[in-house]
């Protein structure tokens, strides 16, 4: 979330685009026959409005250069798939959490655990989250169902939480009492302009939800482990690491 390239940009289409690229040249070369890819929600955009859902076959809204070169990296895939037969698995897992987790999430966490009071009582946003538990489900299920080539999967824990419903959770999982300030949104925002943090304060405050119909249906999925049971796992991975 720091860029710290001077064309961040140029440094993903490196890796994201041309690494996937060869990975999969590669890939045909050896007999492989199908390919899943990890992409990301960031292909869809960066929020939704209220009441709003990603869905599969939205058009992609990338907005940052991450995302934009994953959305790349998804077209070269194709463009392989169509030209050798390589069967093609695109997942765009919303934000991921579990043990091992860092980012924006790893901070709540440690937020969280401080008992500090912490200033979004007032947010009343959605987020989709997905376990890694239940990530690593799906992605198992994209390798072998007959039904996953060629499509595009959202992936998420289906229960979506807002920000202070996810620090209460959190907090009740470290042991906690989660203390919560009601701070107008337009003042965390403004705060965030002030400090250079606006991308970070919009990830705390705004809305990100996807629709994971259209995975449920296709491959008969529903996401193994609960939203509790994911974050009582991230909890004690970061209370045991203390």
């Amino acid at each position: 979330m720091r860029e710290t390239a001077s064309n961040a940009l140029a440094a993903y289409r490196a890796v994201n685009v041309a690494g996937t690229r060869h990975l999969a040249e590669q890939a045909v070369a050896l007999g492989v026959k199908r390919l899943v890819c990890l992409s990301s929600v960031k292909v869809n955009g960066e929020n939704t409005e209220a009441g709003a859902r990603f869905a599969h076959n939205d058009k992609p809204m990338p907005e940052d250069a991450y995302g934009i070169s994953k959305w790349e990296a998804e077209q070269a895939l194709q463009e392989v798939s169509a030209r050798t037969g390589l069967e093609i698995v695109i997942v765009r897992p919303s934000l991921v959490y579990g043990p091992g987790v860092k980012g924006n999430f790893r901070r709540l966490l440690r937020l969280a655990a401080s008992g500090a009071p912490l200033p979004f009582g007032a947010i009343r946003n959605r987020r989709s989250l997905a376990g890694l538990d239940n990530l690593v489900d799906l992605l198992i299920r994209c390798v072998e169902h007959p039904a996953a080539a060629g499509q595009t999967f959202l992936v998420s824990d289906h229960h979506d939480l807002s920000t202070p419903a996810l620090i209460r959770r959190l907090a009740r999982a470290l042991g906690k009492s989660p203390r919560l300030l009601p701070v107008p949104p337009s003042v965390l925002r403004l705060a965030g302009r002030i400090t250079g943090r606006a991308a970070e304060v919009e990830r705390l405050i705004g809305s990100l939800q996807v629709d994971i119909t259209h995975t449920r249906e296709v491959l008969g999925w529903t996401p193994p482990v609960s939203v509790d049971e994911g974050l009582h796992a991230t909890a004690a991975w970061y209370l045991h690491r203390q």
